[in-house]
């Protein structure tokens, strides 16, 4: 196997291939309610229908910070392979076992209700590396999650940058 990192996650982002998962549960009120009371969220169109219908909307919504909570993965589901995993774990088998997240970008299409089943769908997007950087030198990989309702219309994204280093590879 190449040691070259750009060769393997190159061939990976050229191919597009996507691990798609279905939430397990529709966008309810109950949890929406819950995400509320985590986030200190007080909006009442996120918490009463009178006041959402108030808005426009068919009933409470969903705060859209929570797009990606409706298809985190379980740790008891079975797991899913994907190009993303493999990227990850060629980086850390090419030395690069160290990762911290960088920044983490959400678009939001329309308000999530109650009844939507989303489904996601991540690949792995770009790569850059390897850079010089304060944590030592390493290799930042951005995925793309895009998330469609019931319909397969588009309801948002987000981009997670990570940075794949190794701390004894930092210029002094």
């Amino acid at each position: 196997m190449s040691q070259d990192p750009n060769v393997l996650i190159g061939e990976m982002i050229a191919a597009g291939n996507e691990r798609i998962s279905v939430a397990r549960d529709e966008v309810n009120r109950p949890m929406i309610h819950h995400l509320c009371d985590a986030m200190e969220e007080t909006n009442p169109i996120y918490l009463d229908p009178e006041a959402a219908r108030a808005a426009g909307h068919p009933d409470v919504v969903a705060p859209p910070s929570a797009l990606q909570v409706w298809n985190m993965i379980n740790p008891s589901d079975p797991q899913i392979e994907s190009d993303v995993d493999r990227a990850y774990a060629h980086l850390a088998e090419c030395g690069y076992p160290k990762v911290v997240a960088v920044n983490c970008d959400q678009e939001y299409d329309r308000y999530l209700v109650p009844g939507d089943l989303l489904t996601a769908s991540e690949k792995v997007e770009s790569f850059v590396g390897p850079k010089q950087t304060g944590l030592g030198e390493g290799y930042f990989i951005t995925t793309l999650t895009t998330y469609t309702d019931q319909q397969g219309d588009r309801v948002g994204t987000m981009r997670f940058r990570t940075l794949w280093y190794n701390p004894e590879k930092r210029n002094s």
